[in-house]
């Protein structure tokens, strides 16, 4: 079976790197660790990604909600304020499988009932662009899920127990976020689920200051070439190709150095 996660586009990928990346970094791992740093800055990524999938209020909204407690209504808030639970879950937790679903779990406590929330989903499933409602690609079938999850993360626990240089972690984080999209495994919340891993694979590997790296919002400001990347690699599970995945991958360094 063909590896998920593999070092094949590595040298491509290096090649598009911006200058000055890593010192860039480094100015993120110079603002202060504590709670209300946390607090601000997963509260803009929470939002950015919230966004991305629909919720309508606004990142100084939801910035007020957490750092000032300004009261919205429950329906703005409840789907942001689970996954911002999930985002301090993570924080405190180990990146395992029994973790991870958990996290799931945790983020989706007002998006699916019970009964799928940490599971994965049996049906086949066509993915859209929440903001223009047009199809955007078809995930793996129902019928491959578990297998397909099972290899994804066999391979990811093998990376995360494995030492990368600086680049090579933005290599796989992005990879994975990318990956596990295509898989889509849940019933819902795959979209906010994936770039929280991105998130605590970053902090595996680079340290709690990950954290901060506004990945989720450059995502959301650059939302049409986040879908147009995430489609370059194919439409069609079964015809995915991971050698037009360069320009997705270069997202997350960019959200790091912006040009």
């Amino acid at each position: 079976m063909e590896k998920l996660l593999s070092f094949q586009y590595i040298k491509e990928y290096q090649q598009g790197l911006p200058a000055g990346l890593e010192e860039a970094f480094l100015k993120i791992k110079e603002k202060p660790w504590n709670l209300d740093s946390f607090k601000f800055y997963t509260a803009v990524s929470v939002m950015a990604s919230a966004k991305i999938e629909g919720e309508s209020l606004e990142i100084d909204s939801y910035l007020k909600h957490k750092t000032q407690e300004v009261e919205y209504l429950p329906n703005l808030t409840q789907k942001p304020n689970d996954l911002f639970e999930a985002y301090e879950f993570a924080r405190d937790h180990s990146l395992t499988l029994d973790n991870f679903l958990e996290a799931h779990q945790i983020c989706t406590k007002h998006l699916l009932p019970d009964s799928s929330r940490g599971k994965l989903r049996k049906g086949n499933m066509l993915i859209m662009n929440q903001q223009t409602q047009q199809i955007q690609y078809e995930a793996a079938f129902g019928s491959q899920v578990k297998s397909e999850f099972d290899q994804f993360w066999k391979e990811l626990s093998k990376i995360l127990s494995s030492k990368l240089t600086f680049q090579e972690s933005l290599f796989f984080a992005s990879l994975v976020h990318l990956v596990f999209v295509k898989i889509h495994p849940f019933a819902d919340g795959n979209g906010r689920t994936a770039r929280l891993l991105e998130k605590w694979f970053l902090s595996n590997k680079l340290g709690e200051k990950a954290w901060f790296i506004p990945s989720e919002y450059f995502y959301f400001t650059h939302l049409g070439d986040y879908y147009q990347n995430l489609g370059r690699v194919g439409l069609f599970y079964e015809k995915l190709d991971y050698s037009q995945a360069i320009p997705f991958l270069i997202m997350l360094p960019k959200a790091i150095k912006p040009d």
